[in-house]
């Protein structure tokens, strides 16, 4: 252990290092400052409650009262902010490979020409025991490891930034991926309630704020039919679709969408009363949209549960799918097995973020730290759901709220077809319940892209999404909208 990481350990300080780079973005040579490090959260009297890592990128040849500031997290809860940043945000961007080339190690940085460093300054947090980020000594983990304590934090950080860099006036953005969306739209609340901090937008990608929706339980049949879009997407991937579906993804999810939210809908309700004709119509068309056999559907009482799914779509050829991104094909320790053990796409990717990060902080940031960077910690396993207890989580209400008192608050919510994690079915579903006024519902706008929960490891849709991250952060309509 170095002097610095053993004096953090001992008394908790402030340990940030600044440098002066330039990055070209649709050639435009931009030059920016980097912060990186970490700074002590403290209670008012003082006392060191943790430490938080961040990364902030801010643009030196503008000035910076009227310059946007957008805050960066991924989800989890236990991810850190790397995917985001190396991924689709930052300066610089890993070249990860896709489906069918992923890349080998060792693992590579390039020049991030669909960065938003040219339309917003990025600031990347860590949330407590992710990253660099550790609570101080002689305080538990497990204190920041709630729903409500991870908001609170990550938004008293927030708040510090604001302040230290008198970035108060500065139009203020919030991005988030998967539960990262979840602490988004609890933050939109939270620091409006808290510090009267009203922000300009929100940027949801791979969203999930009702979890009612994605949770498999005994005779809850919502997830089920909310999933199936996304199991037609995927067998429609993989070419396990009859002919006249397979020869259109749109006209696919079109069926699939209509018969989820009409008769499939219908038949899970009627539970063991569906019977004689009935039942085996509607087996035959879930054959029809999931690729699976009819005798397997039957076998598992008309509810393919992911896992299983994701185990069973192409068991013929002994492999598996994804389930973060279900292009992604694996294969498991026999083909017997019910469920996959391990996700393809989430290995896929993993070893190129840790890597790439792990050298880039150090050469490229100058920051030095002996902690492990923990890339991904499975919090989820032990995270605090405890207020919401005999229910499932949902913020929707709130981001509701936060959207009736601050009418100007804007949402882009970016879907994956081929997400298991986060269904784009599931993510409508939340929208299309929020019951806003319709011109409260205007502010809200779905975009749809052709790859998994990480979109931007496909090119086209990295595209896309920047190109739609831009419309939003200079208040147009992203072309591949479709408001509520």
């Amino acid at each position: 252990m170095d002097a610095t990481t053993e004096a953090l350990f001992a008394t908790p300080v402030d340990d940030v290092v600044e440098r002066e780079h330039t990055v070209e973005i649709n050639g435009e040579t931009i030059p920016y400052k980097s912060a990186t490090g970490r700074w002590v959260l403290r209670a008012e009297d003082g006392k060191a409650r943790a430490v938080i890592f961040f990364i902030a990128y801010t643009r030196t040849d503008v000035p910076a009262v009227s310059r946007p500031v957008t805050f960066s997290f991924n989800g989890g809860p236990g991810s850190s902010s790397v995917w985001l940043h190396l991924g689709l945000l930052g300066p610089r961007r890993v070249l990860s490979g896709d489906v069918d080339h992923v890349a080998p190690p060792p693992y590579r940085l390039a020049n991030n020409d669909f960065s938003l460093l040219d339309r917003t300054d990025l600031v990347f947090i860590d949330p407590v025991s992710t990253g660099f980020s550790r609570p101080a000594p002689g305080e538990e983990a497990k204190k920041f490891h709630s729903v409500d304590a991870d908001i609170e934090s990550v938004g008293e950080f927030i708040r510090l930034w604001l302040g230290r860099n008198k970035r108060w006036h500065s139009p203020k953005y919030l991005i988030g991926e998967s539960y990262g969306t979840t602490r988004a739209a609890g933050l939109a609340g939270h620091l409006q309630d808290r510090y009267g901090m009203y922000l300009n937008g929100l940027m949801l990608i791979s969203c999930v704020l009702n979890f009612g929706t994605l949770h498999f339980e005994p005779v809850h049949d919502l997830p089920y039919a909310l999933h199936l879009p996304t199991y037609t997407a995927t067998a429609w991937y993989h070419k396990r679709l009859p002919a006249d579906l397979q020869s259109s993804l749109p006209a696919a999810l079109a069926e699939a969408t209509a018969f989820a939210a009409g008769d499939y809908l219908a038949a899970l309700f009627a539970g063991s009363q569906l019977t004689g004709e009935r039942r085996r119509q509607t087996l035959q068309t879930l054959a029809r949209l999931t690729g699976l056999s009819e005798a397997y559907l039957e076998s598992c009482n008309l509810r393919p549960e992911i896992m299983r799914f994701c185990r069973e779509l192409l068991r013929d050829q002994r492999r598996t799918v994804g389930r973060l991104d279900s292009r992604f094909q694996g294969i498991e320790r026999d083909n017997a097995g019910e469920r996959i053990d391990s996700d393809p796409s989430y290995a896929a990717i993993l070893g190129p973020y840790a890597g790439a990060f792990n050298q880039y902080v150090r050469d490229d940031l100058g920051y030095q730290n002996d902690l492990p960077y923990e890339v991904l910690k499975s919090l989820y396993q032990s995270w605090d759901y405890s207020a919401y207890q005999n229910r499932f989580l949902d913020v929707s209400e709130t981001l509701r709220a936060a959207l009736c008192q601050n009418p100007h608050l804007r949402v882009l919510v970016a879907n994956g077809y081929f997400d298991f994690a986060t269904p784009y079915f599931a993510t409508e579903y939340t929208f299309s319940h929020l019951n806003l006024e319709p011109e409260l519902a205007g502010n809200i706008t779905l975009t749809y892209y052709p790859a998994g929960h990480m979109m931007y490891v496909h090119e086209p849709s990295l595209a896309q999404l920047k190109s739609d991250l831009n419309a939003f952060l200079g208040g147009a309509r992203p072309e591949a909208e479709k408001s509520q």
